[in-house]
């Protein structure tokens, strides 16, 4: 066995299949992972499984053919804890949909899947995910899990830091967030824009890009008695050369 380590990766997403027709955050992410033709499981633990949910995943990712897509269901678990490990690892990349983040860390926690979603981490696997599927990476994030705007110093931690999601299409989100970060309540982070997406490896975000001109991702920190730091990443501009991925 190899001693060279893994490089472990995830990326935060706004956009993808449930969001965007063009499919380009979605060409982005598979031209990532670790082999040419990847396994895709679709987890849609924060929509409660939402049968809506699901089908979309599978109609616009069967209709690819550089990747083979899956599906794991938790509120009506069909696999044992030997086959449930075995099936995470197996994959090329995870891909959490949104919903609601406070409810997805406690039913992974439930069944053990951060466990497993750690060790998948740490084998290879690229993690990704919108909305409460990039929260739940991070130490903390941006919530609206208990109705109002809030922070929730909560998560996998794999990700140093915190996440704010809709950053520029949510009404409060920015200067919530904001207010989070400077006040301390969570820790510096990083907030996306919808159509934008950033990879990160090994904790360090190796590319950002964009399908849509002006949307980012901003890196929020606190500064000085009270106030906020925003800097924003060079963002790469998607476009056709990534439709060439597909069939």
């Amino acid at each position: 066995m190899s001693d060279v380590p893994v490089p472990r990766r995830l990326a935060l997403l706004g956009g993808g299949f449930s969001t965007d027709d063009d499919g380009l955050l979605d060409d982005w992410v598979l031209a990532q992972a670790r082999a040419p033709r990847p396994k895709v499981c679709f987890v849609p633990t924060a929509s409660g499984d939402a049968p809506a949910y699901v089908d979309r995943f599978l109609t616009v990712f069967r209709s690819r053919s550089d990747c083979e897509p899956r599906v794991l269901p938790l509120f009506r678990r069909e696999l044992d804890d030997d086959a449930l490990r075995s099936f995470l690892l197996a994959q090329d990349v995870v891909y959490v949909g949104g919903g609601n983040t406070a409810n997805l860390l406690a039913v992974w926690r439930t069944h053990g899947v951060d466990r497993l979603l750690r060790e998948a981490y740490a084998h290879g696997t690229l993690l990704c995910g919108i909305s409460a599927g990039a929260n739940c990476w991070a130490e903390g994030s941006h919530t609206d899990s208990f109705g109002p705007l809030t922070y929730l110093a909560d998560g996998l931690g794999l990700l140093p830091g915190s996440v704010c999601p809709h950053y520029d299409s949510e009404p409060g989100r920015r200067p919530s967030y904001r207010a989070a970060v400077a006040a301390g309540r969570l820790p510096s982070g990083w907030a996306v824009e919808d159509g934008a997406g950033v990879l990160f490896t090994d904790g360090v975000p190796t590319e950002a890009v964009t399908r849509v001109r002006g949307a980012g991702v901003y890196r929020v920190e606190p500064v000085g008695d009270g106030g906020v730091s925003e800097r924003a990443l060079p963002c790469r501009l998607l476009g056709a050369s990534l439709q060439a991925r597909r069939s």
